[in-house]
């Protein structure tokens, strides 16, 4: 899946990703990738990012413009 792996991600990208705090109902929030935190190639959860507005969490779903 796409959202696992590094190469698929870049700064400006828009994103849905899951909260620490959401991770057990699954809410999504949406933003715009500012940094990548993951630093492997892949990740079974999601890479996990910090949006511009500088929250944190793992990529659920790439999004198009």
């Amino acid at each position: 899946m796409p959202h696992r792996e590094r190469k698929n991600i870049h700064a400006g990208l828009k994103v849905a990703i899951v909260l620490k705090q959401d991770q057990r109902t699954g809410k999504q929030t949406l933003g715009t990738v500012k940094d990548l935190l993951t630093n492997s190639p892949n990740h079974p959860h999601g890479i996990k990012v910090r949006l511009t507005d500088g929250q944190v969490g793992r990529v659920q779903e790439l999004l198009k413009d």
